[in-house]
């Protein structure tokens, strides 16, 4: 149960952090040109929270990985 709720989070907040990614370089270059998105923050904020919500997907991988290797090493003995 836990595995899959981590799984769709993973899935989830790496879909969010590559449309915020997205969003935060389309309205970078569309700075160059003088046009903008609406956005309540600026283009390397919402840069920085792509960052951080990728960092929580990092996290969850490595959990994942790690519970994997230990039950292949308690099936091993």
């Amino acid at each position: 149960m836990i595995d899959k709720l981590t799984s769709i989070f993973s899935r989830v907040f790496f879909a969010v952090a590559l449309l915020l990614l997205l969003f935060g370089v389309l309205d970078r270059v569309l700075g160059l040109f003088g046009w903008t998105l609406a956005w309540y923050h600026e283009p390397g904020r919402v840069l920085e929270f792509s960052g951080i919500m990728m960092t929580f997907v990092i996290g969850l991988l490595l959990r994942q990985i790690r519970e994997e290797l230990r039950k292949q090493k308690t099936t091993s003995e």
